[in-house]
């Protein structure tokens, strides 16, 4: 049995049940758990003195898509919306393959590591043909960081002939998509408590997908069980897109073909009416929030205010790295608390607030009970800040907030996934940072071809 302790840290905010905030108090991990947190002296092998230091839940990443990594800033669609936008990166995308996969998920998820977040999600959804075996690669990457990582098997069967957005070469039939599902997740899905490697279901879009695909994965993806996911409502040409071609709006849609109910959730849900939140509600149909993604492609305002006084399930998320810019989880718990104040006012979600979304509220969007609080049991996920930082001078008084509405400018000094530190005093420890960014820039530029 390993044992970590971190000795007399400042604050330990828990966001747990009952929003303990621990001060000078100690917190011990025995292997991959937390054993004890209070005032009380432990022994351990090592110990981390914080006595400067905030303790944080690991944040948690509801939706990302990695891939895009090695095409963001890209000035030809820096003015676009969805739509276009996707058809024009779809042509940098057909070119994916394995190596670009691995290195694309391992910079990004290097860079979540450093700002606080262990746990993503990723939505992967093009597979060219040929480009070898892209989830694997993804999984390689996060053993390689020590990333506690949810995987997805995206797909895509609509291309542009039948009246979809995708190009032909990324798109494939539903035997194809069912086969390769049964096969990641009889090969990577692991459903025990702590698990490190979990996949779920993840037809793209209802503008990329077919009906038959998504009754097909639901029908798969709760016999394996499974959790499902896709975007959805995240732009009115969604939305103008499902009346004209089913005559249903979104929501309805999903639901007609079984895609409602605890083990759903939904990337954006910008553009979700009354009754259409009370049905998620009531159905713990969740939603994965994506602000800086939103803002970016002139989506909408996400409705979290009303989401979160109906209890609606809500998780934060990043989105693509191509539509965020950015792999940085605490940019977006700032960002996301800036927008709710613009648009929400005292409605809005507190500093707080947000960090119990980021942390528990994406847990529980993830179907993970393991996750997302500090307290004994739970696993041992968490991070630290070192508050004797020139730009948070001033700022330490309300260590529950503080992350949302000052926002912390730079990386964390210790993260730690599963009881293993995999970031200390900033940097990473199981990858020389340096080198890893050399290899990612060679690939980069074979990709893109510039």
């Amino acid at each position: 049995m390993s044992t970590l302790l971190i000795q007399n840290a400042r604050y330990i905010v828990s966001c747990d049940g009952s929003d303990t905030l621990w001060e000078q108090a100690n917190l011990l991990l025995q292997d991959n758990t937390i054993a004890y947190i209070g005032p009380d002296a432990q022994e351990a092998e090592r110990t981390i003195d914080a006595s400067r230091m905030a303790v944080y839940p690991g944040l948690v990443n509801t939706h990302h898509h990695l891939y895009q990594l090695f095409s963001r800033n890209l000035p030809e669609v820096q003015r676009m919306e969805l739509f276009p936008w996707l058809t024009a990166l779809y042509e940098v995308w057909k070119g994916l393959d394995e190596e670009v996969v691995y290195h694309s998920s391992l910079m990004g998820m290097a860079e979540l590591l450093k700002t606080g977040c262990t746990t993503c999600f990723d939505h992967h959804y093009v597979f060219p043909e040929r480009a070898g075996d892209l989830i694997a690669a993804q999984f390689r990457a996060a053993d390689q960081l020590g990333m506690r990582f949810h995987a997805s098997r995206g797909s895509m069967d609509r291309s542009k002939k039948d009246g979809g957005l995708p190009p032909d070469s990324v798109v494939q039939s539903i035997d194809a998509i069912m086969a390769d599902s049964e096969r990641l997740v009889s090969t990577w899905h692991d459903s025990s408590p702590f698990s490190m490697h979990q996949v779920a279901l993840a037809p793209c879009s209802p503008f990329s997908v077919t009906g038959d695909l998504m009754r097909e994965s639901a029908k798969l993806a709760r016999s394996l069980g499974v959790r499902l996911h896709t975007h959805l409502a995240e732009t009115k040409d969604e939305e103008r897109y499902t009346l004209e071609k089913f005559g249903l709006r979104p929501v309805a849609y999903m639901e007609s073909l079984g895609w409602i109910g605890p083990d759903v959730w939904y990337a954006h849900g910008i553009h979700f009416d009354d009754s259409e939140l009370d049905l998620l509600a009531q159905t713990g149909t969740g939603v994965a929030h994506c602000p800086a993604s939103n803002m970016k492609l002139s989506s909408g305002v996400c409705r979290v205010p009303e989401m979160l006084e109906k209890g609606v399930p809500v998780g934060l998320a990043l989105d693509g790295s191509a539509s965020n810019d950015g792999c940085d989880m605490l940019e977006e718990l700032r960002v996301a608390y800036l927008l709710h104040r613009l648009h929400a006012s005292h409605r809005a979600p507190t500093g707080y607030d947000l960090l119990k979304m980021a942390t528990r509220g994406s847990a529980k969007v993830l179907g993970r009970s393991d996750i997302g609080c500090l307290a004994p049991g739970m696993a041992a996920d968490l991070f630290l800040v070192d508050l004797d930082r020139l730009p948070l001078v001033g700022a330490q008084f309300d260590p529950k907030s503080m992350l949302s509405t000052v926002g912390l400018k730079g990386d964390v000094d210790y993260t730690i996934v599963n009881g293993v530190p995999v970031v200390e005093k900033g940097r990473l420890t199981a990858l020389c940072e340096e080198d890893a960014v050399r290899q990612a820039n060679a690939v980069v530029r074979r990709y893109l071809g510039r």
